[in-house]
């Protein structure tokens, strides 16, 4: 997180309070927020930010609309700042992830275009293949629900580990019924998990925090995700009541446009790859 990781922190932390201020008078059923001013999303900075910036920079004054990018390194200030207005958007998740976050905390957030998916990967500073992981070896988990449990069908799917019949989204390593290499799990933040390399034998990391690393997925990925018939699309999100504001649906034109697809396709050479 180089040295945004304070800044996140601080930024948790007001997010926080405003969302518990703000949350004793909202419902899902808010009449939509002032349309007149710049559209703020908040985002992801890799591929996320880059994919707005790319539309802020390129496409959005010829289709008349006023874009403000704020890049976040976490996983929950986007979500809670939709939900209290802070943001008008935000740009980084998936359902699953998103499914659980309103779930556990009573926000409103609701998909409007799914635009691209990052693979998830595992990787390691001291093997070369999957395969050659010991015997004991730990491999570093995101920890929050979704992404741990999206890690560890990874696994199982590479014939790392074996999961107990009907796992669904919230798998956890006790529901391993089949652990061959006696592998140990890391649990750790999600934005953690590349930082943790030097420290762990593997590490299963999201497609954004790899990019951000300088790493490649489709070279670099001892194993990665396939796309097929993947629920893991990554959204433009917004807060139930304002999907019909001019302005997000503007950008969700631009989002899932030939121009767009071009640069995504361009940039990141299979590491992201476009849904629409």
């Amino acid at each position: 997180m180089r040295n945004t990781a304070k800044l996140s922190t601080a930024v948790l932390a007001a997010g926080a309070l405003t969302f518990g201020l703000s949350a004793c008078g909202s419902s899902g059923s808010d009449s939509a927020s002032d349309t007149s001013g710049p559209l703020v999303v908040a985002a992801s900075p890799t591929p996320h930010a880059e994919i707005l910036n790319y539309i802020k920079d390129h496409l959005a004054k010829k289709a008349g609309l006023d874009l403000e990018v704020k890049e976040f390194q976490d996983y929950i200030v986007p979500n809670t700042a939709t939900e209290d207005g802070s943001v008008d958007a935000n740009y980084f998740q998936n359902q699953p992830y998103l499914d659980d976050f309103n779930k556990k905390r009573g926000t409103h957030i609701v998909p409007v275009v799914t635009v691209h998916l990052e693979p998830l990967g595992l990787y390691s500073h001291k093997v070369k293949s999957a395969d050659a992981l010991k015997s004991g070896a730990t491999v570093a988990v995101p920890n929050d629900a979704v992404n741990e449990a999206r890690s560890l069908k990874l696994l199982a799917a590479n014939g790392l580990i074996t999961l107990k019949d009907g796992v669904g989204s919230e798998a956890t390593p006790q529901d391993i019924a089949k652990n061959p290499k006696n592998l140990k799990f890391k649990e750790v933040e999600a934005a953690q998990t590349v930082r943790s390399l030097d420290d762990v034998d593997a590490a299963v990391v999201n497609g954004n925090y790899a990019i951000s690393a300088d790493l490649k997925p489709a070279k670099d990925a001892l194993v990665l995700e396939s796309a097929k018939n993947s629920p893991y699309g990554n959204f433009l999100a917004v807060k139930d009541g304002n999907q019909d504001d001019p302005r997000v649906k503007k950008l969700a034109k631009l989002l899932t446009s030939p121009e767009v697809k071009k640069f995504i396709e361009d940039k990141y050479a299979g590491s992201v790859i476009p849904s629409f």
